[in-house]
């Protein structure tokens, strides 16, 4: 324990003492308590945790103990207040501990335990909730609907007196702020609270009829399988994210001029969605397609990505090849699904003029029209630097101007919407505060004479021009002028995030997917 911080040992010390005088009543003579009854339990409660130990099973069961929150709640409503609390003891000490300090961590959750238990116990006593569970015989029916009173009611007190223990361990360990450590804890909890504690009150139901506690293991064992089910569906959402937020870490390393970027669009994306009304499950997916569109930055060569100056006609068409290179990469990670066909098509214009394959109105692949307008809205308004952010509104009517031409004016409508009802908070990307400047090359051999400054660039290295529109054309064209992108002629071009724009009606040459 000693890696653990001094307050949160001492928060420790004193929940164990008070988890240890909750449990001394049932130590004292005369006291009345069903040993067989808790010693079963305890052993229940032990043969649910030791699976999480074995070399074999241990990755693959449930280590929470919110997967036997039925059987402790069963044992509240089974034991008297002190007896329930020990039942928690010996599973509690010997289950997993992925992280250290795992003797820490053992003896908080068997003392938090023993304490909610304890709580859960006294609250179904104190509503006569013992009467209601019944016994063997046809004259001792369980007493419904009366008795989803003191159980509903013990559930309650168990989630709040967890919920508040959890609060309390992660201010003193983690040192967290107060309102952060308890926010949203409650409302997320309370209701698996009540669920569980109905599964408990069936199998304390069952353990008090005729049929005696081998009847109780029939719910026990399919709420343990659900569990475990449950687990693992957590477990495998959990490495999605981790391979999604190791590829975003790459692409930061590697382009750290849009540093930050990534995580924005994939934001702005979910936010167009919503207002479309697209359906709960596909907004994950278009999320990861947000934050990995420009995945495929990991195969450019770093010297292009942070080259100083304009590109070369040759730069600038392996810069045009990320998006392929980037399905490449995520060709194989099958739960990405529609997000990689917006990851090869997030650079296409509704007019054919985009790239890679010049894709035209609504050949372009939903997801790819909604991350293009993501992309090209958080490039605009994210400062950079090598140029300051625009304000939301100047972006929005920017996306307006070049919506049918450029972007889909269904996404750039839904986009408007989203930000009207709910704002953006202007995240700065990480170049805002980490100082990346442009270097001042020397010109003209030993002298050592500075012939100026290079003008502002996009990650890509492609040249803003002087003068040039307020959408921020770029210097992608043979004779430097800036390339037309609004429906009405207008010269500029929103930029995207790497900064290329196409003249309109010259495709990228490839052709098109058969």
């Amino acid at each position: 324990m000693r890696a653990t911080p001094s307050a949160a040992r001492a928060h420790i010390l004193v929940t164990a003492v008070c988890a240890t005088l909750c449990a001394v009543p049932v130590l004292r003579p005369g006291a009345e308590v069903p040993w067989g009854t808790a010693g079963l339990l305890a052993a229940l409660y032990l043969a649910c945790e030791l699976p999480g130990r074995c070399r074999f099973l241990g990755g693959s069961v449930p280590i929470s103990t919110g997967s036997f929150f039925p059987l402790l709640l069963a044992a509240a409503f089974l034991l008297p207040p002190a007896a329930a609390a020990l039942v928690v003891i010996p599973g509690s000490l010997v289950g997993r501990v992925e992280t250290a300090p795992a003797t820490a961590r053992r003896v908080w959750r068997a003392a938090q335990l023993a304490l909610t238990v304890w709580a859960a116990s006294f609250v179904h006593g104190l509503l006569g909730g013992a009467a209601t569970l019944g016994g063997p015989g046809l004259e001792r029916l369980p007493d419904f609907p009366y008795a989803l009173v003191p159980a509903c009611a013990a559930a309650l007190a168990f989630s709040l007196v967890l919920t508040a223990l959890d609060g309390s361990i992660l201010v003193t360990a983690e040192r967290l702020p107060l309102r952060r450590a308890w926010s949203g804890l409650l409302p997320r909890s309370l209701g698996p609270h009540l669920v569980h504690g109905l599964a408990g009150l069936m199998m304390a139901v069952l353990w008090r009829s005729s049929y005696g506690p081998l009847s109780a293991l029939f719910v026990l064992l399919p709420m343990y399988i659900s569990c475990w089910v449950f687990a693992q569906y957590h477990r495998e959402h959990a490495a999605h994210r981790a391979t999604i937020r190791a590829l975003v870490q790459a692409v930061d390393i590697k382009d750290t001029y849009t540093r930050g970027h990534s995580e924005r669009v994939g934001r702005a994306s979910v936010l167009i969605a919503r207002e479309l009304g697209m359906a709960e499950e596909r907004l994950e997916v278009l999320r990861f397609a947000g934050i990995l569109h420009d995945v495929g930055k990991l195969c450019v060569p770093t010297r292009v990505l942070r080259k100083d100056g304009p590109l070369t006609p040759e730069e600038r068409r392996v810069i045009e090849l990320h998006p392929e290179y980037g399905h490449e990469i995520v060709r194989g990670i099958g739960f990405l699904g529609e997000a990689r066909a917006a990851i090869l098509h997030h650079h296409e214009r509704l007019d054919g003029s985009g790239y890679p394959y010049g894709l035209s109105g609504r050949e372009i692949p939903e997801f790819a029209r909604v991350v293009a307008v993501a992309d090209a809205f958080d490039a605009m308004t994210s400062t950079r630097s090598y140029r300051r952010g625009r304000p939301v509104q100047a972006a929005v009517e920017e996306l307006k101007r070049c919506a049918g031409t450029q972007f889909d004016p269904q996404m750039v409508r839904a986009l408007a919407r989203g930000l009207d009802r709910h704002g953006w908070s202007a995240a700065s990307t990480a170049d805002e505060a980490g100082a990346v400047r442009v270097p001042v090359p020397r010109v003209g051999g030993d002298t050592g004479a500075v012939r100026g400054p290079v003008p502002p660039r996009s990650p890509e290295g492609l040249v803003e021009m002087t003068g040039a529109s307020s959408s921020e054309g770029r210097d992608v064209t043979a004779g430097g002028a800036p390339p037309a992108c609004g429906a009405d002629g207008a010269t500029g071009g929103v930029p995207s995030a790497d900064g290329i724009e196409r003249t309109p009606g010259v495709a990228s040459g490839r052709p098109r997917p058969r």
